[in-house]
């Protein structure tokens, strides 16, 4: 088991992050057992199609039987969103004994696969070369499998955010940690609160100390995974909600001519318009309404002005949300009624 400790000011410096790095380095996961979640099999499908032309079996070492990947390669986010190429960067710089030492215990207590076997050579020189093997490999990885699919991701896990916030400012930390993960539990004690990680393969308790705690959600993440070591800040990794919908087809037109994506409806207000409609039979936060249409929160906060003005939906402020539904004009027009 693994445990943070945090007190007041750890949990005031609670804060979010996006890995595209570590988005990446874990869908390494999928591809080599897909039976680890099936949510994700529509993805694995496409991307096998296209990363035929990279070493897959260099690639795929990284994961090793019990499913774990070597830590240099999932370095800490160093801002809100960071580029791949600014993470990337991180490990390019990660020192060979560092890269040794990951890629064994990544691996124990099998020995290291023969892909990766200049980790185990003498000197400086072959961990260096295969350090920078894999990240030329990981940089074509993810532009082929990754990027293409990365702004419904940044979706799906902002969306996540935006609810944890939420938990947090209705219930504090221990509604924050509620329905994060099984493996997750939250104890308070006095001005100070305990995050446990249970059913981990290592196991530390360490303070925060005023540094606070980085949580980033993951699309690929099947469990949380905090730092490997106490020497880190403490940080946690967890799947993100949503991801069952990540992959599903956008919302069909209505073939009959009714409704919202209707021929005589999309004429009138344009197609982003009317499918916005569509959805707004329930309320819904512009971020969620991106997530499901894989467009922009700003195009959607646009298209949702005009339909606003036009009497067509309402809105009415939740927390730090603004949620939108359907007004009775717009049910009427969505149901074609005179």
């Amino acid at each position: 088991m693994i445990s943070f400790e945090l007190g007041v000011e750890d949990l005031a410096h609670t804060r979010f992050a996006v890995s595209p790095l570590g988005e990446t380095v874990l869908s390494l996961r999928v591809l080599r057992d897909p039976g680890l979640s099936a949510l994700h099999l529509p993805w694995r499908r496409s991307v096998l199609g296209r990363i035929g032309e990279l070493d897959t079996e260099l690639l795929l070492s990284l994961v090793a039987q019990r499913l774990t990947l070597p830590d240099f390669l999932t370095p800490r986010p160093t801002s809100f969103e960071p580029a791949f190429e600014e993470e990337l960067d991180l490990v390019r710089r990660t020192p060979p004994d560092l890269v040794r030492r990951d890629l064994l215990a990544a691996h124990e207590p099998a020995p290291l696969p023969a892909p990766l076997h200049a980790a185990t050579a003498s000197g400086d020189g072959p961990v260096t070369a295969l350090r920078d093997t894999l990240c030329a490999l990981l940089h074509r990885y993810w532009e082929l499998a990754v990027q293409p699919f990365w702004t419904q991701i940044r979706l799906v896990v902002e969306a996540d955010m935006t609810y944890r916030a939420r938990q947090l400012a209705r219930g504090g930390a221990r509604l924050l940690f509620a329905d994060v993960h099984p493996q997750l539990r939250w104890e308070a004690d006095g001005a100070r609160g305990v995050l446990h990680v249970d059913r981990t393969i290592g196991g530390y308790h360490t303070k925060a100390s005023g540094r606070g705690l980085l949580l980033v959600p993951s699309v690929f993440a099947h469990k949380p995974a905090p730092p490997v070591g106490p020497q880190e800040p403490p940080s946690l990794l967890y799947p993100s909600r949503g991801v069952a919908t990540l992959w599903a087809p956008l919302p069909a037109d209505d073939p009959a001519g009714r409704g919202a994506a209707g021929p005589a409806v999309r004429a009138l207000l344009g197609a982003p318009r009317a499918r916005l409609l569509g959805l707004l039979a329930e309320p819904l936060a512009t971020i969620e309404l991106a997530r499901r249409l894989r467009v922009t929160p700003s195009a959607v906060s646009q298209h949702l002005s005009v339909l606003y003005a036009a009497g067509l939906v309402t809105r009415a402020r939740q927390g730090r949300q603004v949620l939108y539904r359907r007004s009775p004009l717009g049910d009427q027009l969505t149901a074609g009624r005179p």
